[in-house]
């Protein structure tokens, strides 16, 4: 079935003023929608906290050494890697409150959106001080120099771009918690970020639906948005130390890579609002349309020699196990 949208010769004349207003209707009818579904949950209750015991420092406890964790090699580097995304919040929440606005709908979503990741990262380092999953001291210093960097968004241009973006950032954030509590080892680890999850899959349907109804009314812009974002795109947490070395253990144990970002996070959100078909674009429109399907051919077949290398790995430590037990 091919989407027919009439292509309109002033669809330039959308500005982000113009789109803002004409989404507040879109983002009020999506807030109470979301109001209705989403459940509140506390923190506290997802936390082990007979686990819990002193540090070493001023009370004297005991000094974090690796053996002390439950979870996997893995799971560690996720941990980090998801948590210190979630505490660049701050810089999260000026960027969409100086696009989106703080008034009307647009800003009870913005503070409401804020309030629910807040819950994010309270959960994720209270469980990880309490269980001692990851050592503290590189903890909180990764943290400060992640956060004294700050955050600026590829979008913060363009109150499109930055919708777009978010459609996909929240599946990708979905997915990578999701991943990282399968891949924890520790089944209180994996309770707690799929509670995390469904929040953020939560948060992928509002900006889902809000993309639709950019479509509907400026589909030339929205088609070369989604295209400069699918493009372009970067994890919000791709700043932070050591991230390209975290990024590449996370790929090669299953938590996010290629395959994952083109099967689970961009073909879902494409396809949903058929993307790929939607017709009656001007030239603007034709040329990003086109352009981002070459994109991703290009990307699934970049992400199948990801896979072929992931296998003929998997593939070697197999036959080396299999010789030290013979």
């Amino acid at each position: 079935m091919t989407l027919a949208t009439p292509y309109a010769p002033g669809s330039e004349q959308w500005t982000d003023a113009r789109l803002l207003y004409a989404l507040e209707e879109v983002v009020e009818k999506e807030l109470d929608r979301h109001l209705k579904v989403a459940k509140d949950w506390m923190p506290h209750e997802y936390v082990p906290w007979s686990d819990g015991r002193d540090f070493d420092g001023p009370l004297g406890g005991e000094a974090w050494e690796p053996e002390q964790s439950k979870v996997t090699d893995i799971g560690r580097i996720a941990l980090v890697v998801n948590l210190l995304t979630e505490d660049n919040l701050p810089s999260y929440h000026h960027e969409i409150a100086t696009l989106f606005g703080r008034d009307g709908a647009w800003g009870t979503w913005v503070h409401r959106w804020t309030a629910e990741e807040g819950r994010h990262g309270i959960v994720m380092r209270d469980y990880l001080l309490t269980s001692r999953a990851v050592d503290p001291v590189k903890l909180e210093e990764f943290r400060m120099a992640h956060m004294s960097e700050g955050f600026e968004s590829d979008n913060r241009h363009s109150m499109l771009h930055s919708v777009a973006y978010v459609a996909f950032q929240e599946l990708a954030t979905r997915i990578s918690h999701r991943n990282t509590g399968h891949q924890s080892g520790d089944p209180v680890c994996d309770r707690m970020l799929a509670r995390i999850a469904t929040d953020e899959n939560l948060h992928m349907v509002f900006y889902r639906n809000l993309l639709r109804a950019a479509f509907e009314l400026a589909p030339d812009r929205t088609m070369s948005a989604v295209r400069d974002v699918v493009v372009n795109f970067r994890m919000p947490g791709h700043g932070m130390p050591g991230f390209e070395r975290a990024a590449a253990q996370m790929a090669i144990g299953g938590v996010y890579n290629l395959r994952i970002h083109h099967d689970d996070v961009l073909q879902p959100v494409l396809r949903h609002l058929k993307v790929m078909e939607i017709g009656g674009l001007g030239p603007e429109g034709l040329k990003a349309q086109e352009e981002l399907g070459l994109y991703l051919d290009g990307l699934d077949g970049e992400a199948r020699k990801l896979d072929e290398r992931l296998a003929a790995r998997r593939a070697r430590i197999e036959a080396r196990k299999a010789a030290a037990a013979s």
